[in-house]
């Protein structure tokens, strides 16, 4: 049960969706000239991979919550990292464009599949918020610069995927990278194995979610 919360006021929607997409974006633009093919700390992987990955996911969420519940092993997706910076900006505002119509055209009991819950449409849409917002973060650690999103958008997020961690005295931002296991705070260490939630809210049980048993 959602304890505090009301349940409509954070369903994640279409909009912030593209939103979010336009602020990822709009920063890694200011930054096509930098090196795509450096590593980023923390991670086995590049700036141009990372967003490629995020790209992907927009892609990939549309498909499994327009799949209606079945996993399709069948499909295999993959966005080329080799290309111009501005080349792979375009595929992800493109990708995230895509989900968004599906989540529009999607009516509200509509299920999809995700490893972590059968996610709403309003879950797919925070988890592609929450990709981008968290990996355009990574890239601007790749590049050594600091990106800062719109609050409303980290907040939005937050409340959807993680309805148990509190906004840190009005910091949603600060507090979304804490719930992705991306830094640590005073007195709370790093976490490791974080999950979302990202089946219906009204299905929440009032406890931080955990990753599923293999």
């Amino acid at each position: 049960m959602l304890v505090g919360r009301h349940y409509a006021f954070h369903m994640t929607t279409p909009l912030q969706v593209q939103e979010t997409a336009s602020a990822c974006v709009g920063f890694l633009g200011q930054h096509v000239d930098a090196d795509w093919a450096r590593s980023i700390p923390d991670l086995d992987i590049s700036v141009a991979e990372v967003v490629g990955h995020m790209a992907e996911g927009n892609l990939w969420y549309a498909i499994d919550l327009a799949a209606g519940g079945s996993n399709l092993s069948t499909v295999e997706h993959r966005v080329k990292t080799d290309r111009p910076a501005s080349e792979l900006l375009d595929t992800l505002q493109t990708y995230a464009s895509v989900l968004a119509a599906v989540v529009e055209a999607s009516p509200p009991t509509e299920r999809g599949f995700h490893p972590m819950g059968l996610a709403d449409a309003s879950g797919f849409a925070a988890m592609a918020c929450d990709e981008m917002l968290i990996h355009t973060y990574d890239a601007a650690c790749g590049i050594a610069a600091e990106f800062n999103p719109p609050d409303r958008l980290a907040a939005a997020t937050l409340h959807r995927l993680f309805p148990w961690i509190d906004e840190l005295d009005g910091d949603p931002w600060t507090a979304l990278r804490y719930a992705n296991g991306r830094i640590a705070l005073p007195g709370r260490p790093r976490l490791d194995g974080w999950a979302w939630h990202c089946a219906p809210l009204d299905e929440w049980d009032g406890q931080p979610a955990r990753l599923p048993s293999t």
